[in-house]
C-alpha cells in the first residue's frame, strides 16, 4: 500500500482580520510559521475554523498568496477551494495550483440539501474535468453539520475510482468516531483525517493518517507529540499527558462559539488583540464570556 497522503498535523488555522475585516496577511503568515515552528506538518487554510465562507474569491487568493510569498513550501499547505459553484471552485484550485500548491480540501456544493449521490458525483466531476491536472490532490471535506450536504461512501468509492491517485484524503468533521475507522477499513490507501483535536489519537491507533484541527492553533505541540509517538510505548505516560492537554483546551475552546473563543485565548496568549475580530456575521465573545473563558 502506498504512503497515506496527506499525513500528519494539519492546522485548521484561524484568519486574522484588521479593523475593516479584510484579512490581515502580515499576522497570518506570522502565525502560520508559529504553527511549523511548533510542529504542524502544514497548514490547513481557509476551512471553517478560517471563516472561508466569509470571505470572497479575490480574498481567499490573496491571502494564499501572500503565506507563499512569504517562503512557507506549497506543499505544506492544503488550501480550502471548495465552495457552492462548481467554476468558483475551478477557479480557487487552478489558482492554488498556478502557485505551486497540489494538494486543496474540496467542501461539496453546500447550498442545494438532499442531492442525490449522482448530484454529488457529477459535481466533483465536472471540477476534475475541467482541471484535468494531474498533479491534484484532493482531500474531501465531510462536515455535514455545516454543509448540511454528507460524502456518503459510495460517492467516495465512485471519486477515488474515477480518478485514480486524485483523492487522496478526506476530512471527517463528523466528530464520529466509528465513521473514521469504517472509512479507514473501506478505503485502504485514504488517508483519513480527523476533524476534532481529542480523535486524532484513537484514530491513528486505527490506521488513521492524522488530523486537520482547529484547536491546533493553541496545542500544535502537543498534536505533534501525539502523532510522532503514539505508537512507542516508552513515551506512553508523555502521550497520555498531552492527550490530556488536548482535550482539556477542546474542552476548553467549546464552551462559547469556538472561533470565537480560540481567537480569544490566541490574543491573551500572543498579546495581539487584532486576533479577536471576527468577520459578521461572526462576532467576538461578550465581555463577560470572555472573562470566563479566560480565567478558566
Amino acid at each position: 500500500m502506498t504512503a497515506l497522503h496527506p499525513r500528519g498535523v494539519f492546522s485548521a488555522a484561524l484568519t486574522p482580520v484588521t479593523e475593516a475585516f479584510a484579512p490581515d496577511h502580515a499576522l497570518f503568515v506570522a502565525h502560520c510559521l508559529r504553527l511549523l515552528a511548533e510542529g504542524c506538518d502544514g497548514i490547513a487554510l481557509l476551512g471553517t475554523t478560517g471563516e472561508a465562507n466569509s470571505f470572497g474569491s479575490d480574498e481567499r487568493r490573496a491571502l494564499l498568496e501572500a503565506v507563499t510569498a512569504a517562503g512557507i513550501a506549497p506543499d505544506r499547505l492544503l488550501p480550502g477551494t471548495g465552495v457552492a459553484a462548481v467554476g468558483e471552485t475551478v477557479a480557487l484550485t487552478r489558482h492554488a495550483l498556478s502557485l505551486g500548491v497540489t494538494t486543496v480540501v474540496m467542501l461539496p456544493p453546500f447550498y442545494y440539501k438532499g442531492v442525490t449521490e449522482d448530484g454529488l458525483f457529477a459535481a466533483y466531476a465536472e471540477v476534475m474535468e475541467r482541471l484535468a491536472d494531474p498533479r491534484l490532490r484532493v482531500v474531501l471535506y465531510h462536515i455535514p453539520r455545516m454543509s448540511a450536504v454528507p460524502i456518503p461512501f459510495p460517492v467516495i468509492a465512485r471519486l477515488r475510482a474515477a480518478y485514480p491517485g486524485t483523492f487522496t484524503g478526506i476530512k471527517d468533521s463528523a466528530g464520529d468516531l466509528a465513521h473514521m475507522e469504517a472509512l479507514v477499513e473501506a478505503f485502504p490507501g485514504l488517508a483519513v483525517l480527523a476533524g476534532a483535536d481529542p480523535l486524532m489519537l484513537p484514530l491513528l491507533r486505527k490506521g488513521g493518517a492524522g488530523c486537520i484541527t482547529a484547536t491546533s492553533n493553541l496545542v500544535a505541540a502537543d498534536l505533534a507529540f501525539v502523532f510522532r509517538h503514539f505508537a512507542d510505548p516508552a513515551r506512553a505516560t508523555e502521550v497520555a499527558a498531552a492527550q490530556a492537554r488536548i482535550v482539556a483546551m477542546r474542552n476548553r475552546a467549546s464552551r462559547f462559539a469556538q472561533m470565537a473563543s480560540l481567537k480569544a485565548l490566541l490574543a491573551q496568549r500572543t498579546g495581539e488583540d487584532g486576533w479577536q475580530r471576527l468577520r459578521p456575521p461572526l462576532l467576538p465573545l461578550s465581555a463577560a464570556e470572555r472573562s470566563v473563558l479566560l480565567d478558566g
